[in-house]
């Protein structure tokens, strides 16, 4: 895979002659090989299993061997080992244990519970960049608090923990510069516990999280209330205004009015643009809240420690078979089942989490310090900034630029040096600039702040 000849063109040539790139960059046949390998029968099988446990709540048995979170989390675990094997012992698992105190709220008793985690180390030692991958293994029925009855949780998130699994399967037999992280996080649904511990531990730790994907409710194309059928569709959820900004970062963000240029929401840009790109018919739909209409999930302690997070979501959501005592009523059957998951639809979902993650892995680090001059009035635009300090030198650079009214980057233009002169006015767009590599890879652009 190579730039294209237009791309290459105005790597050799200056940025003076315009040359403008394909809107989209270069297709990667490793990516799409990737994808290919993603499995519909095996997404079905990881999840049949998970529900096997009968209840996956976090409050529930940890000793059986059959039935529990703990049964749940020693299966998942080992599952990643195979994994494991298969990369030639590069990829690491634990289960990460952590303890819980009583809350008054939704844990009721002092409970050791754990992330399990398969992380696949980089192969530069200068890259320290990671990106994390996230599904929720814990379930629940329609008391939060019922820890014995059956609840099996196929979709809310079964679904999002065999997107986790798959992608490490696949992305295990590859090597990447940097780190990446695939993990079954606990506790979602006793307010986010699980997430809460790893976001609190990775900024203790100083990790670089460069990006953080979410998947909760990923398997069901069918919606009720209305009933509709979108099997193209899936949701990304990112914040507009960073949830940790300080008030110099929002003084700036009203003067330019960038609120719809958060880190997060540059990540949900990507990820539509890589879904589209490497997952044939399927539309990745840009949702400009945080998550759902006055909802939460596990990216969002990542927001709250300054992580660019983003949750994936099914379009249209069935609330007969979410977070439901299993029963039949008025002839409709209720329960979070298996039978209700589209494998075919959740395993284009997890083509477009891997399509986003793998080519942000690929590609360089994004570069430092971009800004925007501002010290003369042109109908112009002059852009600088430095090449990233961690991992490997870009082969260069693209600035990215769409209108103001549009939510999608529209044009692209490479360039070889740290600076650009175009010929279009910053009074009637907005800009971006990532990294490239030799063979096209992108990083997540950065905004230009001002500077004279």
């Amino acid at each position: 895979m190579k730039f294209s000849l237009l791309a290459s063109a105005a790597f050799l040539f200056p940025l003076a002659l315009f040359a403008q790139a394909p809107t989209t960059p270069p297709t990667d046949a490793e990516i799409q090989k990737m994808v290919a390998e993603i499995s519909a029968d095996r997404l079905k099988d990881d999840v049949y299993k998970m529900v096997s446990f009968g209840t996956r709540h976090t409050l529930s048995d940890t000793k059986s061997k059959k039935r529990g979170i703990g049964a749940a989390r020693r299966w998942v675990e080992d599952e990643f080992w195979k994994y494991s094997k298969a990369s030639g012992g590069r990829l690491k698992v634990e289960q990460d244990t952590f303890t819980v105190k009583p809350d008054g709220r939704r844990v009721d008793v002092k409970t050791v519970m754990a992330n399990v985690m398969a992380t696949l180390p980089g192969t530069d030692p200068n890259d320290n960049r990671v990106f994390i991958v996230s599904g929720h293994l814990d379930s629940r029925v329609t008391d939060v608090m019922n820890r014995t009855a059956d609840a099996p949780g196929a979709n809310d998130d079964a679904s999002g923990v065999a997107v986790v699994m798959e992608m490490a399967r696949v992305m295990s037999t590859r090597k990447f510069p940097c780190t990446l992280i695939f993990v079954a996080v606990q506790g979602e649904e006793q307010s986010l516990i699980g997430s809460g511990y790893l976001a609190r531990k990775a900024k203790a730790n100083n990790w670089n999280i460069v990006g953080m994907l979410n998947n909760d409710i990923v398997g069901n194309s069918h919606g009720h209330d209305p009933d509709l059928h979108q099997p193209n569709l899936v949701r990304v959820f990112s914040e507009g205004v960073p949830a940790n900004e300080t008030p110099e970062q929002a003084q700036l963000r009203r003067q330019l009015s960038s609120e719809n240029d958060s880190p997060s929401r540059q990540l949900a840009r990507y990820a539509k643009q890589a879904g589209e790109q490497y997952v044939a018919g399927h539309t990745v739909a840009l949702e400009y809240r945080p998550d759902r209409f006055l909802r939460g999930g596990d990216h969002t302690p990542f927001n709250q420690q300054g992580y660019a997070a983003v949750r994936f979501s099914e379009m249209n959501e069935d609330f007969t078979h979410q977070h439901q005592d299993l029963r039949t009523e008025n002839g409709r059957q209720y329960g979070d089942l298996p039978e209700f998951v589209d494998y075919e639809y959740l395993r284009k979902n997890t083509g477009v989490n891997l399509a986003t993650m793998a080519s942000l892995a690929l590609a360089p680090a994004a570069p430092q310090n971009v800004g925007v001059l501002t010290a003369n009035l042109t109908n112009r635009t002059e852009l600088k900034w430095d090449a990233p300090t961690t991992g490997r030198k870009p082969a260069g650079y693209v600035v990215l630029m769409r209108e103001t009214s549009s939510p999608v980057w529209q044009q692209r233009f490479p360039v070889q040096g740290t600076t650009a002169d175009l010929p279009h006015s910053k009074d009637n767009f907005i800009f971006g600039v990532a990294s490239v590599d030799e063979q096209g890879h992108e990083s997540l652009p950065v905004i230009p702040k001002p500077v004279r």
